[in-house]
């Protein structure tokens, strides 16, 4: 492969086939393909999600996102007028639930302290837009209102934009171990886990699990925009590490096993609480950590992830982790073997 620059945008882009980008999942969750990627020799193997037992040792530990995506999308009308609005939160700003981040629709056209009022009556306020994040604004609920159990009520689980003729129930897109509410989007790696798996990578391998939180937004899904990648402002997202998981990380680390990522998000969110003199911390954060190459890994030594979009943050995350040139070259494979790609899509395990 020539030599290329690997702070340039178009470094990142790829050419897949639109019939490889995934409508539904594999059933079930865990007979998905995966191709498995050495980072150091660059070896490719291709094997099932199921597999992972094969791969995974005792002294493994492996880490899960338990966010839990939320209801997020909602409908209604503006006023005065009545015209449809669409709303779509992002990050709540606030403990109460009552304040949001959020995508509005039409954006442009709905002023600052326009009204939206939602199909149980209820009114949103549209605030001010958000400097740097395009469309996004600010939401408010009327207080006291319950927004989860609205949500539940009212809401509409959404899919990634590119997913656009699925059959699959919206239980599809969210994992078997979902628990803490607050994702606009699910941690797709680990939707390829079944309980069943889960219990006999524990009871026959006796692999160790720990877990973390990270709210995932809709950064996820937006492609880098700059041409020098250097020059990205990132999206924030909400993440907690508990001190159990810390202690999990630091003893595995001792006796010379594997800290194996389940998802991007894992990812960013074991290497955020490890940025500082990569020493980990716990604890919550805001993180803005933007990972691409060149950066040091300080925790992750293997990770679970699916194929991703081009020139996406995701994409350079990866690359930063096992190498440039192994994951573009592992990414034209799978297109050549018909990989299926994206949320629904098939996975990777990159050791």
């Amino acid at each position: 492969m020539q030599t290329v620059d690997l702070f340039d945008i178009e470094s990142y882009n790829y050419l897949l086939p639109e019939e490889l980008i995934a409508q539904n999942p594999a059933t079930p969750r865990d007979s998905s393909r995966m191709l498995v990627l050495d980072r150091f020799s660059g070896k490719m193997a291709h094997r099932r999600f199921f597999d992972l037992r094969e791969l995974l040792k005792p002294s493994d530990l492996l880490v899960l996102n338990d966010t839990r995506v939320i209801p997020a999308r909602l409908r209604g009308s503006k006023l005065p007028g009545g015209g449809k609005a669409e709303v779509l939160l992002l990050k709540s700003l606030n403990t109460e639930w009552t304040e949001w981040e959020a995508l509005v629709k039409p954006g442009r056209r709905l002023r600052s302290g326009t009204g939206i009022m939602l199909s149980d009556g209820t009114v949103i306020t549209v605030g001010e837009r958000f400097e740097g994040a395009e469309g996004v604004r600010k939401v408010s609920f009327p207080q006291g209102v319950p927004v989860l159990s609205l949500l539940t009520e009212i809401g509409e689980t959404p899919l990634p934009p590119y997913i656009t003729r699925s059959t699959a129930p919206r239980s599809a897109y969210q994992t078997v171990f979902a628990a803490r509410d607050g994702s606009a989007a699910a941690p797709t790696a680990s939707l390829h886990f079944t309980e069943e798996l889960l219990e006999e990578l524990k009871r026959e391998i006796g692999l160790s699990i720990a877990w973390v939180t990270l709210h995932v937004g809709l950064g996820t899904f937006r492609p880098v925009q700059c041409s020098d990648i250097r020059k990205h402002s990132i999206h924030e997202e909400y993440c907690v590490l508990p001190p159990e998981t810390k202690d999990l990380v630091e003893e595995t680390k001792k006796r010379g096993g594997r800290v194996i990522a389940a998802g991007t998000t894992v990812a960013r969110t074991l290497e955020s609480m490890s940025a500082e003199g990569g020493r980990m911390r716990w604890g919550e954060m805001n993180t803005r950590l933007f990972i691409y190459p060149g950066f040091e890994y300080k925790t992750v030594d293997a990770l679970v992830t699916n194929f991703h979009l081009p020139k996406s943050s995701l994409l350079m995350l990866v690359a930063a982790f096992a190498g440039y040139e192994p994951v573009m070259r592992a990414y034209e494979t799978a297109v050549s073997m018909k990989y299926r790609f994206f949320s629904f899509g098939d996975a990777m395990f990159i050791c």
